[in-house]
């Protein structure tokens, strides 16, 4: 890479940190990023609701994900500046080629060119498949049968299993509207006067 370019990329290196760290700066002073002393500053979490606390602990965690978050990309810009001083700048951490300008002016740290970063995208689980391993032995209880052939219990035999316990000996569980007035039991159709003339005096 031509020395002009280099040392464009490396005043944009200069700018992007003192922007990160004017950003952390920001989460600090806001409270955002060390809100810890906040949460244990009360003597006791008895008289909390649990939702209430629950906010808080959301807030923390979210606080410390925005500045490791920054803190990762300041690290990245260092890597960054100290790969021009050995030059390096510019070079594929993965497979050594020249990472493309037009990545560079959109990600000036960028490590690895976009092949190489997509690979490792591709490596890393995705979210929905980033799956407790505690899963895969639990298996899933309520799956259909698979094949014609065999005869198992599927989701449709566990509802009619769970029906059937529901179901109470002589009870009537199910009421037509032909009942006198709709009442349920006997004694739902004593009325309030007849109630308060049974009472003491």
């Amino acid at each position: 890479m031509e020395d002009e370019k280099i040392q464009y990329f490396k005043k944009r290196l200069i700018s992007e940190k003192s922007r990160v760290q004017s950003l952390i700066n920001q989460l600090k002073q806001n409270g955002v990023a060390n809100s810890n002393s906040e949460i244990a500053s009360e003597i006791s979490f008895y008289d909390n609701h649990p939702s209430d606390t629950a906010t808080e602990i959301f807030d923390i965690e979210k606080g410390l994900a925005l500045k490791a978050n920054e803190m990762s990309i300041i690290k990245k810009i260092q890597n960054a500046l100290k790969s021009i001083e050995n030059n390096t700048y510019g070079k594929c951490k993965s497979c050594g080629n020249d990472i493309i300008e037009e990545r560079l002016e959109f990600i000036p740290y960028a490590e690895n060119c976009v092949s190489c970063e997509k690979s490792i995208g591709d490596k890393k689980p995705a979210q929905q498949n980033d799956r407790p391993v505690e899963e895969d032995v639990m298996g899933m209880p309520f799956r259909y049968s698979s094949s014609a052939g065999e005869v198992g219990i599927d989701s449709e035999d566990t509802y009619m299993v769970v029906d059937r316990f529901n179901e109470l000996d002589d009870i009537i569980e199910y009421y037509d509207d032909d009942d006198e007035g709709g009442y349920v039991e006997p004694i739902e159709k004593i009325s309030n006067a007849q109630y308060k003339n049974q009472l003491p005096d």
